[in-house]
């Protein structure tokens, strides 16, 4: 079997499934790339059996045929080479391969293609369609919020609730969580599911900025990502999701009105002097004036600054993770935000002011003891 494809188009396509690839693979294969050639158009596949990718280009070949081909060695060639075509030559009998470019000829040994896992394939499945952007969107506001704890794995995945009266992203690590609705996405019946971290992420770097689409497949078991030329196969985490809207306080009559830069940039600079375990902050509202302060009695430092804002409310002083304030901030692009209180053991939520279209965005964060 031979083809000839261009090494930048091949390169560019390759680093976009290459993220699934493990580095310590419990099966050789599985550190492969599967190449499919079916009447010009190559098919390449990875996996690491619990996620799979897969995208099309356009190659030179009057011959079909498939070949399992070690990533990292062909990942590292390519990348060194200009802009030109590569000829592949591969024995279907002893899985050699010789690629040979305009100046140089290389040989590795590939892998029985037979040995390669099959990709879950698409059954008794439920559609939705949404623009690329609008998942990107989601992915970006609610990833940071999952958690990493292995003991509890439905909170290691974003919840996807599909309705006819739209869709609603929940993530959440129990001491922080993002809940994002977005009503120009409808589907046909009720249904939810949780995707995986790692899925999310590998869309992350692969959807399309453009204006295109996609399809979004989802039965018991898998979620099917299409768009493009790429498709992300990945099994959903079989777990219940926590019933997240009991942890959402429901009446809160202090609410604060500011510039999201100038907190986010004051919590950078008053994080530094915190205590390095908690990242404790202390919020001080009273009237139209935020203090932030924080305080590492190991070390003697201290730091406070004063802000303006716009309070409705009575006094109150409450403490929260520094860390998980600037992440939020750093995640919402409205350029004055809105949190709303109301004891000083209850969560917080921040909200955007100026809404994007289509979509609510309600993150939640939880207190911590203020210390004496």
């Amino acid at each position: 079997m031979k083809f000839i494809v261009s090494t930048t188009s091949l390169l560019k396509s390759l680093q976009m499934i290459s993220g699934v690839i493990n580095s310590s693979s419990v099966l050789p294969i599985l550190e492969d790339f599967l190449f499919d050639i079916n009447g010009g158009n190559l098919t390449v596949f990875a996996t690491d059996l619990e996620t799979s990718m897969s995208t099309e280009l356009k190659v030179e070949s009057k011959e079909n045929g498939r070949i399992a081909i070690p990533a990292r060695i062909l990942l590292d060639t390519l990348k060194t080479l200009p802009e030109q075509p590569l000829t592949f030559k591969i024995d279907q009998k002893t899985f050699g391969i010789e690629i040979t470019s305009e100046t140089g000829r290389y040989k590795l040994t590939g892998e029985n293609p037979d040995d390669f896992p099959k990709v879950p394939q698409p059954e008794a499945v439920t559609e939705v369609t949404l623009p690329a952007s609008a998942l990107t969107n989601a992915i970006a506001k609610t990833l940071f919020a999952v958690s990493n704890d292995d003991l509890r794995p439905a909170m290691t995945g974003v919840l996807f609730q599909m309705s006819p009266d739209g869709v609603v992203f929940v993530s959440t690590d129990a001491h922080k969580l993002v809940k994002l609705h977005r009503s120009d996405v409808k589907a046909a019946k009720t249904a939810q599911f949780i995707v995986p971290k790692k899925a999310l992420n590998l869309l992350k770097g692969s959807l399309p900025v453009n204006e295109s689409s996609v399809s979004v497949s989802y039965n018991k078991s898998n979620a099917f990502f299409t768009f493009e030329n790429t498709k992300l196969i990945c099994r959903l985490i079989d777990a219940n999701y926590p019933d997240y809207n009991a942890v959402i306080p429901q009446n809160n009559p202090n609410r604060l009105s500011i510039n999201r830069l100038e907190l986010q940039n004051a919590m950078k600079r008053i994080s530094i002097y915190s205590n390095k375990t908690t990242y404790q902050v202390v919020l001080s509202i009273a009237g139209s004036e935020l203090k932030i302060s924080a305080q590492d009695l190991d070390f003697s430092n201290e730091a406070n600054e004063r802000l303006t804002c716009s309070y409705e409310g009575g006094d109150m002083d409450i403490a929260f993770n520094a860390r998980f304030l600037i992440e939020m901030l750093g995640v919402l692009d409205s350029n004055e935000i809105e949190i709303e209180l109301s004891t000083p053991t209850r969560a917080g939520i921040l909200r955007p002011v100026e809404k994007a279209e289509h979509e609510d965005l309600l993150m939640l964060v939880m207190p911590v003891m203020i210390n004496n």
